[in-house]
C-alpha cells in the first residue's frame, strides 16, 4: 500500500458532526471516511483512474 499523505484539515464543527455520525453508521473511522467520500466524489466527476480490481473485473 502507498503511504498516505498527512495535511491538516480545518472543517465546521456541525459538518464534523454529521460525518462523525455518518462513519459510526459505516463502521469508519472519521478519517476514513472522509477519505471515502473524497475518493467517491473523485470517481464520479472522472478525475481518479479505476482502481486496478475494478479494471480486472
Amino acid at each position: 500500500m502507498a503511504k498516505k499523505k498527512n495535511f491538516p484539515l480545518r472543517i465546521d464543527p456541525a459538518l464534523y458532526e454529521v460525518i462523525e455520525r455518518w462513519a459510526q453508521d459505516e463502521f469508519r473511522s472519521v478519517n476514513a471516511h472522509i477519505e471515502f467520500l473524497l475518493r467517491e466524489a473523485a470517481k464520479r466527476e472522472g478525475r481518479l483512474k479505476k482502481e486496478k480490481k475494478e479494471q480486472e473485473g
